[in-house]
């Protein structure tokens, strides 16, 4: 069964909006071989309306010399949106109005991982439909202060479980969880 992976870029107070904005200073060949991965592991890459647009905007006129360019514009991208009508990105699709149904379906096929970026509002309703394998946050040490949160104060109530946590020279911790059932014990 193929796993949704979900990785963020996230402020020590939360906020994962914008990150192009103020991850750079963090950024190093650990940070750099840690998107790698969760590049390679995918084979298709699941966004919401927001970051597809933004994504769409950078991504599709970047050349081969940029990193990631050809990895990024030549994965099959599927796009969770009930206001989106046309994708002009190449290899995008628009998921269909039954998104839950759509995405267990896709976790039965065959193929490599399917990587969720940024799109915090899909990450959490993934999260509610238990459909959502790992949550890869990339905690950076500043405090933003304001932007889009992770988790804001409406947010639901989510178990998880730490599967692993890496600190990195530049402070980054990289830190894998998995949901948790509420009432496995705490050991």
């Amino acid at each position: 069964m193929r796993k949704i992976i979900a990785g963020l870029f996230i402020s020590l107070d939360g906020v994962v909006e914008a990150p192009q904005n103020w991850q750079f200073p963090y950024y190093n060949d650990q940070v750099g071989q840690k998107i790698a991965a969760m590049a390679a592991s995918a084979d298709t890459l699941i966004l919401g309306r927001k970051t597809y647009e933004e994504f769409a905007a950078h991504w599709s006129v970047q050349g081969s010399e940029v990193p990631f360019a050809d990895a990024i514009n030549g994965t099959r991208k599927l796009v969770a949106s009930t206001t989106l009508t046309n994708l002009e990105w190449q290899n995008s699709t628009l998921l269909g109005a039954d998104i839950p149904e759509e995405i267990a379906a896709l976790k039965e096929g065959v193929g490599k991982n399917i990587s969720v970026s940024g799109s915090p509002t899909l990450v959490r309703f993934l999260l509610n439909k238990g459909l959502l394998d790992e949550l890869h946050l990339l905690v950076h040490p500043l405090v933003l202060g304001s932007g889009q949160e992770l988790f804001p104060n409406n947010a639901s109530r989510v178990h998880l479980k730490l599967l692993e946590s890496t600190a990195y020279k530049t402070g980054v911790v990289s830190s894998v969880y998995a949901p948790a059932d509420p009432q496995a014990e705490l050991s």
